[in-house]
């Protein structure tokens, strides 16, 4: 039975799509052109990308782009690839699935703050690609030590990467319309609040109002932050179904799994420092894995060898 052929935009993902021989300048490459759509995107979000835009940015024409990628949602494809990178480091170094999972959790809401464009990528299917299919082993492998089996871990892992795209949506909507009015988060919750103040009466509606005078929808109350408290509730989830299970090892830790410092604010995670020294770290995180791939690539061959030569 012949295999089927890989879709274009996944080869290059892998690195086994020929690439031309020729190009119109040496310096144009498949990686180039997804570089300059992820500044493109980065600066004015996906709609700002174009096979037009990048090639006036690398300064050729348009058809010369379509030699490296044929298609725009090829194109997408690889600037999410591009974009995620593989997981970091320091979700191995939590103990614990609640704890591993939860910072797992944490780096994806990094990924969505330094790339908003990423949540407007519809989401088709399994993951496909190579850093993808990283981050989702990274997070089976913070299960891996439950009692879960294989379904109920993807299921599980689901759960918390809708939590997390949910809270990166909402602070995305808020930032952006922070911006667009010339104004601080806090102002516009205040502003809203004031409104409502003005429309809602505790006979008409009164679990919002009471929430209202308490100041929550101000930005103020009690607790965690709302993305903080949604991913513990999730949490709590999969550790009351592993506690009732009959093969239960003993009830979870309470909370997230926070380590001793709190999640840096979105407004932090924007500044350009924080996010060129975030680029660099996801870049030597990627040699990193690149290096223990050749490593256990080189270890295999070796013992290969020794066994036929045994």
């Amino acid at each position: 039975m012949t295999e089927p052929e890989l879709p274009r935009g996944v080869a290059l993902a892998w690195g086994v799509a020929a690439n031309p021989q020729r190009g119109p300048k040496r310096e144009l490459s498949i990686e180039r052109i997804v570089d300059v759509g992820v500044q493109l995107a980065d600066a004015g979000g996906l709609a700002s990308v174009s096979m037009s835009a990048i090639a006036a940015e690398l300064g050729v024409s348009s058809m010369a782009l379509y030699r490296y990628v044929s298609a725009k949602d090829d194109l997408v494809l690889l600037m999410q690839e591009a974009a995620v990178g593989v997981p970091p480091e320091s979700v191995r170094e939590h103990d614990g699935w609640r704890a591993r999972l939860a910072e797992w959790a944490r780096a994806q809401q990094t990924t969505y703050v330094e790339h908003p464009w990423l949540l407007d990528v519809p989401i088709t299917g399994t993951p496909v690609t190579p850093n993808n299919l990283a981050w989702m082993d990274e997070g089976l492998a913070a299960l891996a030590e439950t009692t879960l089996g294989d379904r109920e871990r993807v299921d599980a892992l689901l759960a918390v990467l809708a939590q997390t795209r949910w809270s990166g949506i909402i602070e995305r909507g808020i930032t952006d319309a922070a911006r667009d009015a010339g104004a601080s988060v806090a102002d516009l919750d205040r502003q809203g609040a004031a409104l409502l103040a003005e429309l809602i009466t505790p006979e008409a509606l009164p679990q919002v109002h009471r929430v209202l005078v308490a100041g929550v929808l101000a930005g103020g109350g009690d607790g965690v932050p709302y993305d903080e408290f949604g991913l513990g509730l999730v949490l709590d989830g999969i550790a009351a179904h592993l506690a009732g299970r009959p093969d239960a090892t003993g009830p979870a830790a309470p909370g997230t799994g926070a380590s001793e410092n709190e999640p840096e604010p979105p407004a932090v995670l924007r500044d350009p420092r924080v996010k060129d020294a975030a680029h660099r770290r996801r870049e030597a995180e990627r040699q990193l894995r690149e290096a223990r791939k050749r490593e256990r690539e080189a270890i295999r061959a070796a013992r290969e060898r020794a066994g036929k030569s045994g």
